[in-house]
C-alpha cells in the first residue's frame, strides 16, 4: 500500500516537472492577475452606502472570461461579497466584455484585459457598531492567453473599511478607481 502510495506520489511529481520543463514557455507561465478590493472613502458612515469595487490587473499577454460570455465552454467571471449580518451590499456590476477573435476559437469571445474594474455598493445600517467591519469578496476567473487557457481560480480578498458615526466627515479615495467626483 505504502509503495503505491510513493509510486503515485512520484508519478505525479514527475509529471509536473516533466510540463514545467518541456511545455512551451507560454503554456508554463500562469497569468498573475492581481485582485484587490477598494473603496471611495476612508470610512463607512452609518446608514449610508459607499462605493467599492473589486479590481483585477491583468497582465499584457492575458485576458479573463467576461461575466457575460458568448459561449457555453466559456467559464465567466464572477464575485460573490460576504458581509457582516444587518449589511447590505448590491449587485456587482460588471463591465462589458470587449469582443475579441482569437485563433483556437471559431467565434469572437468576450474578454477582460488590462484592468477590469467590478463594483458595488456597500451600506452599513444605522445602527451599526462603529469600528472596523470587514466584507470578504471570492473572485472566480479563467486566464488565458491567446494560444491556452489555464484551469479557472478563486481567489478570496478581505476588504477591511472602519465605520463611523453618519455624522463624521469621511474623506473621497482611491479616485484611479473611483473618479474624482464628490459625495
Amino acid at each position: 500500500m505504502t509503495r503505491n502510495i510513493f509510486r503515485h506520489a512520484l508519478f505525479a511529481t514527475t509529471a509536473v516537472v516533466a510540463f514545467s520543463f518541456f511545455a512551451p514557455p507560454a503554456a508554463r507561465a500562469q497569468a498573475d492577475v492581481k485582485v484587490n478590493g477598494f473603496y471611495s472613502t476612508n470610512k463607512a458612515q452609518q446608514g449610508r452606502a459607499v462605493e467599492a469595487a473589486v479590481v483585477l490587473d491583468i497582465p499584457a499577454g492575458f485576458h479573463v472570461n467576461a461575466n457575460k460570455v458568448s459561449n457555453k465552454f466559456s467559464i465567466p467571471t464572477t464575485v460573490k461579497i460576504e458581509a457582516p449580518n444587518g449589511v447590505r451590499v448590491s449587485a456587482v456590476a460588471f463591465p462589458r466584455g470587449k469582443t475579441q477573435k482569437l485563433s483556437f476559437s471559431d467565434q469572437p469571445l468576450a474578454l477582460y484585459d488590462g484592468r477590469a474594474v467590478l463594483r458595488f455598493n456597500v451600506t452599513f445600517p444605522a445602527n451599526f457598531q462603529t469600528g472596523v467591519a470587514e466584507l470578504r469578496a471570492k473572485v472566480r476567473y479563467q486566464a488565458c492567453n491567446n494560444e491556452v487557457c489555464y484551469p479557472p481560480t478563486t481567489r478570496e480578498i478581505t476588504l477591511p473599511i472602519a465605520v463611523v458615526a453618519a455624522s463624521e466627515p469621511v474623506k473621497r479615495i482611491n479616485t484611479q478607481v473611483f473618479g474624482g467626483r464628490k459625495r
